[in-house]
Order: structure tokens, then C-alpha cells, then sequence
């Protein structure tokens, strides 16, 4: 049985203000690379035996102090990626919720494809398998870090505790925040989720 600590990057300046998506160049501001460190130092006497992050940079960047205190290397694992957010790429958020569709977002997600990109469903079968691949890769109680984002990491909760994809919203992932996946044989098993080393902001 594997062990996941499935974390979300830290934080940067368009968190809460623009969605990212798969923009380049969007790195951990100031408050971000502090939040890596911390986790760094949090981790730093557990057993890790490999690091992967999704190819973005906040995702590399936060890994990156983890892997060091460990001796290891980041690895990219491209089903890591945000979701495909198309034409909404690098949208003003508040422009965004105030769309018509935007309550289909967050009530129904499973009848939503972001115009020129990714549903919901694909997103979470990319993510969900690209998790079980890598779980075949480690013996058991190996632990392994992931650094993603804030959908992956929903998505791939949701799946694994069994929920229908229309309540993945309801999961709160907050920045620098670790999630504990076990898998075993396709079968997820959850430690603590979105448990944050400080008080999260709302």
C-alpha cells in the first residue's frame, strides 16, 4: 500500500484573483516559497522515497525544497496538470462568477467542458489513472510526494472516497495543504485532507 502526500503548491499572486490554469511562468510568490519551506521541514525525518509534481512551475517550485532535504529529484508527471481551463485561462475570477454558467460549475460539474478545453470527467480520469499508475511503481508503505493543484487534488478525493463528481466543490484543498492517500490495488484509503501547518485563510 502505497502512501501519497498529496500536496497543493503554495501560493502565488493570481490565487483568488485569476485562474491560472496552465498559464507559464507562474511562480510561488514571497509567501509561497516560505509555505515550501515549511513543508520541507515538516517532512523532513519522514521516510520519502520519491517526489513527482505536475509540470508547472508553482507545482516544481514547491517541490523542489522537499526533494532537496531528501536528496532526491522532482519528477514531472504530466497527469498531474491543471485542468485545461481553454478560453477561461487567465480569466478575472469575479468576471467569471458572475457568468450565467458559472453555478453549472460549481452545482453540476459533471455535464461541464470549459469552452476549448478539458470536462471535468477528463480531467479526473487523467488524474485518477495517472495516480494508480504511479502507485504501481512503489511496494508497500513507500511514501511518495505529489505536488498539484487545487482540482487534482479534489478530483482525485472525491474519486477515491467514492463521491459523485457533481460534489467534488464541496472539498476544500486549501495552498500548501497535504492530503494522505493510501492505495492499495486500486483502492484509496484516506489519512488527513487539506491539513494545513497553519490556520487556512477562507
Amino acid at each position: 500500500m502505497a502512501v501519497f502526500l498529496l500536496v497543493r503548491h503554495g501560493h502565488n499572486d493570481m490565487i483568488g484573483k485569476k485562474l491560472a490554469g496552465r498559464l507559464p511562468n507562474v511562480h510561488l510568490n514571497q509567501e509561497g516559497q516560505a509555505q515550501a519551506q515549511r513543508l520541507a521541514e515538516a517532512f523532513v525525518d519522514l521516510p520519502i522515497t520519491a517526489v513527482y509534481a505536475s509540470p508547472l512551475e508553482r507545482a516544481v517550485e514547491t517541490a523542489q525544497p522537499i526533494a532537496d532535504a531528501h536528496d532526491l529529484p522532482v519528477k514531472i508527471h504530466p497527469p498531474l496538470m491543471e485542468i485545461d481551463f481553454g478560453k477561461w485561462e487567465g480569466e478575472d475570477l469575479d468576471k467569471l462568477k458572475q457568468g450565467r454558467v458559472w453555478k453549472q460549475v460549481q452545482g453540476k460539474p459533471s455535464n461541464f467542458r470549459f469552452p476549448g478545453g478539458e470536462s471535468f470527467a477528463e480531467a479526473q480520469k487523467r488524474i485518477v489513472d495517472g495516480l494508480l499508475s504511479l502507485s504501481r511503481e512503489f511496494s508497500e508503505k513507500e511514501m511518495v510526494v505529489v505536488t498539484a493543484h487545487s482540482d487534482v487534488i479534489r478530483l482525485a478525493v472525491a474519486h477515491f472516497l467514492g463521491l459523485p463528481l457533481d460534489n467534488f466543490q464541496r472539498i476544500r484543498i486549501h495552498p500548501a495543504s497535504v492530503t494522505v492517500l493510501y492505495l492499495n490495488h486500486n483502492q484509496g484509503f484516506f489519512g488527513p485532507i487539506n491539513y494545513t501547518f497553519e490556520f487556512p485563510k477562507l
